[in-house]
């Protein structure tokens, strides 16, 4: 709810204090008498009593409506040390007034919606945030319930989702805010991309995003996204009641069970540009009316293309390629259909927005951090905690990372899988609609061996992404207590490996970089400790300092601190292979050499 005009009502002098401090961060705001609350309830968006809370709740009795009419109201003790929402938590926006107005006063706001207390969706608001048509639907039943029981309906799916009782989440597109449900899906809801596929006596509540209207087989809060182009052609100055147009259209919606309240444009060729026919039906439906030139559409593939059509105007469709061109290149999923009766006659089809189009699965590649649980992204644990499948990197990720898996996900360790299986394992997941997540060690994207999981992902033209995580040298710095880059000594950070059994590119050998002797982080070198030291040696001083960094954060972690001269000697006498960071400089441990930043000659934007 967008909060414009606000009414403040003192009830006592001591409260215009905090009124006038609310006006000033505020455009349109009265400061008022409780003789004007009436005028108030009934002109403004909210309401901030400043009082006692009993004679809030008692000068508003009479007033009340219902949720969807009536204006926030928040109180405030006339000490400024509480903020209260009262009434119109989710859809007037006191809730968020709240939490704004005791921000501004440093005061604890009381919020007491159990859907806000317990991190739950608020359902009532969601279509408003995101621009969906909301429809209840009744068990068994595919058409929407009588408006007078909405509220009643509304408010038993809002009673069920906040208890907790076993709900649905199907998602059929990916609408704008279909990302933000999967991905913050409460632990006793389970999400579904196929109605079809939901069990017919397990669930209470069906959530469900998507323009198909189904037959659900428990009760529906289903919210409808605007998704659907529609396109249309017609004949020239064709005299048409705008409803039959309506009526023609909806009714093939309905036969395809398509919801009409997911149209979200009207699409011609430009010569219909001012047809009055079209320009009065995109007026009553409220969406824009686009169109495009005929080099726009020529190029567009269609499957029912009209010779007519072309002879008339240069190509072969209007009403599939406007809609196809509308949507972005979306599928077509109602083809051109056809009216004729007389003078009137006009053509639509109905193409599926191509950025909301719905997915098979989505492939996570998650950065499991150095090895602390804790250390996971917030993003990575989100998707551990709702992942259908966690294939994670075997010996290199701690086990303790896949507890954060939800009961009845299924968690597997890739250390005796090659390649193709690992692909194969994922992509069965994916089809199904299923969310994986690949956990690899430290951050993926460094030596994370991922190149080759994304070459198939792309051939197979599989949505996936990267959540990044903490790698081992920012734990190595953590560890050592070292800042890696010290002022006037070394500003520069090398992440590399050493030459093994996979060669390394000839300008990027060891003792080539070690000529700027930066702050270097060796990876996966441990059994060439040897060789490395050799290579080093060629640059630094034998008395550089190094640390020998095994399984930086996890229960087993070692750090051995010594000098490159010892280098191999460190590794070798503590046994140490996989999982082992080598770190070679100055930095470590360094105390000299202070940053200008926080001297006091040093001025800058926030200190002058």
């Amino acid at each position: 709810m967008m909060i414009k005009r606000i009414t403040i009502i003192v009830v006592s002098e001591k409260g215009r204090d905090l009124a006038e401090k609310i006006s000033f961060h505020y455009d349109d705001v009265t400061i008022s008498r409780l003789p004007d609350l009436k005028k108030a309830f009934y002109d403004s968006d909210a309401i901030v009593f400043i009082g006692a809370l009993g004679i809030c709740v008692r000068s508003i009795a009479p007033l009340i409506q219902d949720k969807h009419t009536d204006p926030a109201i928040v109180c405030i003790d006339s000490t400024g040390k509480q903020v209260i929402s009262v009434l119109s938590g989710h859809v007037g926006g006191a809730n968020e007034l709240t939490v704004a107005l005791s921000r501004l006063l440093s005061a604890e706001p009381v919020i007491t919606t159990q859907s806000d207390n317990t991190g739950l969706w608020a359902l009532d608001i969601l279509p408003e945030r995101y621009g969906w048509s909301p429809v209840l639907l009744h068990k068994g039943e595919s058409s929407p319930v009588a408006a007078e029981h909405v509220n009643r309906l509304m408010n038993h799916a809002i009673s069920l989702f906040v208890n907790q009782k076993p709900t649905a989440l199907l998602v059929e597109c990916s609408a704008e805010g279909c990302d933000f449900l999967t991905e913050t899906k409460p632990a006793h809801v389970d999400l579904y991309t196929d109605a079809a596929s939901i069990p017919a006596d397990k669930y209470e509540l069906i959530i469900a995003v998507t323009p198909w209207m189904h037959t659900y087989p428990a009760l529906c809060l289903q919210y409808i996204p605007k998704v659907l182009h529609v396109g249309m052609g017609c004949k020239r100055e064709m005299e048409v009641d705008v409803q039959l147009l309506k009526n023609q259209i909806f009714t093939s919606l309905q036969e395809h069970h398509l919801s009409a309240q997911a149209i979200c444009s009207l699409d011609s060729v430009d010569i219909k540009e001012n047809e009055k026919a079209l320009v009065l039906l995109a007026d009553s439906l409220h969406i824009p009316f686009n169109t495009y030139s005929t080099a726009e559409l020529s190029g567009i593939n269609v499957p029912n293309p009209s010779a007519i059509v072309e002879s008339n105007i240069g190509i072969p469709s209007v009403s599939e390629a406007s809609a196809i061109k509308a949507a972005g290149g979306g599928t077509l999923i109602l083809p051109k259909q056809i009216y004729h009766d007389g003078d009137i006659q006009f053509t639509w089809a109905v193409a599926l927005d191509n950025g909301t189009a719905r997915r098979e699965g989505h492939i996570e590649i998650v950065g499991a951090g150095p090895g602390d649980p804790e250390l996971v992204s917030v993003r990575g644990k989100h998707f551990l905690q709702q992942a259908d499948l966690i294939l994670y990197a075997g010996s290199l990720v701690p086990k303790e990372l896949t507890y954060y898996a939800k009961p009845g996900a299924v968690v597997r360790s890739s250390a005796d899988m090659n390649l193709e299986e690992q692909f194969a394992l994922m992509k069965s997941f994916y089809e199904k609609g299923k969310l994986v997540v690949r956990l690899h060690t430290g951050d993926p994207c460094l030596y994370g061996a991922i190149q080759e999981q994304m070459n198939y992902f792309d051939q197979y033209g599989m949505e996936y992404h990267i959540t990044p995580g903490i790698s081992a040298f920012q734990a190595a710095a953590a560890e050592l207590k070292s800042e890696f880059t010290v002022p006037e000594k070394v500003q520069t950070i090398i992440l590399t490996r050493g030459e093994g059994r996979t060669p390394v590119p000839e300008k990027e050998q060891l003792h080539k970089l070690a000529a700027s002797q930066s702050t270097m982080c060796i990876y996966l070198s441990a059994s060439i400790a040897d060789k490395v030291e050799q290579e080093l040696l060629q640059h630094y001083a034998p008395e550089t300092p190094v640390a020998v960094c095994y399984k930086l954060t996890w229960k087993e972690q070692r750090i051995f601190r010594g000098e490159l001269k010892n280098l191999a000697q460190i590794v070798r006498e503590n046994h140490l292979t996989l999982t082992t960071l080598l770190v070679v400089g100055e930095a470590i441990g360094h105390r000299e050499g202070l940053s200008r930043l926080y001297a006091d000659e040093f001025k800058h934007l926030f200190r002058k």
